[in-house]
């Protein structure tokens, strides 16, 4: 595998920016792992952080480049500070960022595949929330979108009662009135997919441990999918919201997504 950390200026953001990328080489005389790679253009998963990260964290806290190397499928992890991946009320574009100039830059700059049946999403947390709803809304570019620890239930994060924390999700999305029904609600964005005949809903893998605070949260989505005939992958098992889970649960990511098998 190559990993490159990337450096660009975003007109969205209007700021400069970085992505680390994986990208896929076929080795066979590397010790402890070979390589792989798939016929023309790289198949690539978008891997989102959480809150309190940044896009150097999936290679500082699991083996995600290890793990990728057998799939031959390139990884993307772009920078999006607190925004919850959102357009924000007060603050950038950071939806537009991820969902248009981003893989428009990834893609121009590597040689990543810009087919929908090649493009992925993933995230923890924060990036949960983030992927399914680049999945949701965007149905057409992405054949399937992970959530790992989700905060699946944006709304229900308003109810911790913290200050701070509430007016910063307030700077992001709004009240939570403004919220609710709007393209920021992966509830109401799960409805509408599921209403829209027209369009084909990319797979949906969503998992929690059952001992995450964020469990109550899944349960509702996963719930609410389920009622919408919405194609859904949910698993849980014991667990917390922390690197050791998702350093598993990204293993279990990888072998579930829809990889055409060319390798």
């Amino acid at each position: 595998m190559a990993l490159i950390q990337c450096d660009f200026y975003s007109e969205v953001l209007r700021l400069s920016s970085t992505m680390n990328v994986i990208l896929p080489q076929e080795t066979h005389s590397q010790i402890g792992m070979e390589g792989k790679v798939t016929g023309g253009k790289h198949p690539t998963l978008y891997l989102l952080h959480g809150l309190s990260d940044d896009h150097s964290i999936w290679l500082r806290r699991t083996s995600i480049e290890r793990y990728a190397a057998e799939y031959g499928i390139a990884v993307v992890m772009p920078a999006a500070h607190r925004s919850f991946y959102t357009d924000m009320k007060q603050g950038g574009d950071y939806f537009k960022f991820v969902s248009e100039e981003l893989p428009q830059l990834a893609e121009s700059f590597f040689p990543l595949s810009n087919r929908r049946e090649d493009r992925f999403v993933a995230g923890l947390s924060m990036g949960g929330y983030g992927a399914l709803k680049l999945g949701l809304r965007l149905p057409d570019r992405y054949a399937a979108a992970a959530s790992l620890s989700g905060a699946t239930d944006a709304s229900a994060l308003f109810e911790r009662g913290d200050v701070a924390y509430t007016q910063e999700l307030e700077r992001i999305f709004g009240t939570v009135e403004e919220l609710r029904g709007s393209d920021n609600d992966l509830f109401y964005l799960a409805e509408q997919l599921a209403s829209d005949k027209s369009k084909q809903a990319p797979q949906l893998y969503q998992c929690c441990g059952t001992e995450d605070f964020l469990y109550d949260h899944n349960i509702r989505f996963r719930d609410h999918v389920n009622g919408l005939g919405l194609q859904l992958t949910y698993e849980e098992e014991p667990g917390e919201h922390e690197w050791g889970y998702w350093d598993t649960k990204i293993q279990r990511v990888l072998e579930w997504l829809p990889l055409r098998k060319s390798i």
